[in-house]
């Protein structure tokens, strides 16, 4: 039985590798003779770059820079891939994320992307054939504004002064100036996502994501009309409409930000993950794949790494089964998308906080299980 296991993080318990790694010896105590390989997985969100560096080899190129609140620098890195032409991967959680700030500082009419666009700068200095920005988990709904003036571009407001780069500013945007030169003209971007949103609407980047990063509704009318004001000026003084593109409402407009300022591609992180470690040539000759995340759902199947994993095994006739922190996914949907087997790795007596440290444990106990009844051991 050859058996590839192909796990998300678990945010707040495991990384990745950590998840795989409780689940293969899980697998392994329920049947020694098992073949496996694992491949952590990873959707564009935090653990990316960490993933990335784990297939392609590469090191942690270490920079200084502004946090998500103005006040303050915080220590990120990006990965840098020297093999088959170097890359570089940015997260923007390292600069900008929502766990660099305590809850009561999360406010989105503040923060900025600027230190995502210092760290991306970094990146691209050193001259990559491709950069990958990857833009989950962040604390910022400033449509890219901050890190497009850590790159040299400039937003003027009616007085032709320029705006602080945060979510609050964008209503007073009138005018872009492009930089002197762009920092993102040769290198290929793709911007790593895994969400299909639009800017604006009640699926956009204020109405979906502001409540998560501290805003209140007054403030999520004010991100919208900042963002709506935002789209409309990308359109007069570079040309480019953002507003309906899916993706362009991830990380805070972020998404959008980076097609109309650094030129770049949206594309499905979980999709570039797949690519770049190999896993189609895995499954074709596989009988299971283990994929999983910390709560499998309906937005499991919208670009999270569930969803890629079950797509590619389908294409080479691999079974899927998944282990999650916990689960809401009728078994007859999850079969119809081409999961055949789901189990919640935290008992139903334990509660979320008490599961969170014993995660390694729960997956491995599951794993376990889970061999025992599929597998014949």
């Amino acid at each position: 039985m050859r058996v590839v296991v192909a796990m998300d993080s678990f945010k707040g318990s495991c990384s990745a590798a950590e998840a795989c790694e409780a689940v293969v010896k899980g697998l392994l105590e329920a049947d020694p003779g098992l073949k496996i390989v694992t491949r952590p997985m990873a959707d564009g969100g935090e653990g990316t770059a960490a993933t990335l560096l784990a297939a392609r080899g590469g090191t942690w190129i270490e920079e200084e820079v502004s946090g998500p609140l103005p006040d303050r620098t915080v220590a990120a890195a990006y990965a840098w891939l020297p093999t088959r032409g170097p890359a570089a991967v940015v997260e923007m959680a390292s600069a900008s994320g929502i766990e660099l700030l305590a809850a009561h500082e999360l406010n989105p009419l503040r923060t900025s992307t600027y230190g995502t666009g210092e760290l991306l700068a970094s990146a691209l200095a050193r001259g990559p054939e491709r950069a990958w920005l990857c833009i989950g988990g962040s604390a910022t709904v400033d449509g890219g504004v901050g890190a497009a003036q850590a790159l040299g571009w400039r937003f003027l407001d009616a007085a032709g002064r320029e705006i602080q780069g945060c979510g609050g500013e964008l209503t007073a945007i009138r005018r872009i100036e492009r930089p002197t030169v762009d920092p993102a003209a040769d290198p290929t971007v793709e911007v790593l996502c895994d969400v299909d949103n639009p800017l604006l609407g009640p699926r956009g980047a204020a109405a979906v994501f502001g409540p998560q990063k501290g805003a209140t509704p007054e403030m999520i009318v004010r991100l919208e009309n900042g963002l709506a004001n935002l789209a409309d000026v990308i359109e007069r003084d570079l040309g480019l409409d953002v507003r309906g593109v899916p993706g362009a409402g991830a990380a805070g407009g972020l998404g959008g930000g980076a097609l109309a300022f650094l030129g770049a591609t949206l594309v499905s992180g979980v999709d570039a993950v797949i690519d770049a470690s190999g896993l189609a040539d895995d499954l074709s000759d596989a009988d299971w794949v283990v994929t999983g995340e910390g709560r499998f759902d309906e937005q499991s199947f919208q670009g999270k790494v569930v969803s890629g994993v079950a797509r590619t095994a389908r294409s080479v006739r691999c079974r899927v089964a998944v282990l999650a922190g916990s689960v809401a996914v009728d078994p007859q949907e999850a079969l119809h998308r081409g999961v055949e087997h789901v189990r919640a790795v935290t008992p139903a007596h334990m509660t979320v906080d008490e599961a969170v440290p014993k995660t390694p444990a729960l997956l491995t106990s599951a794993a376990k299980r889970m061999a025992r009844e599929l597998f014949d051991a």
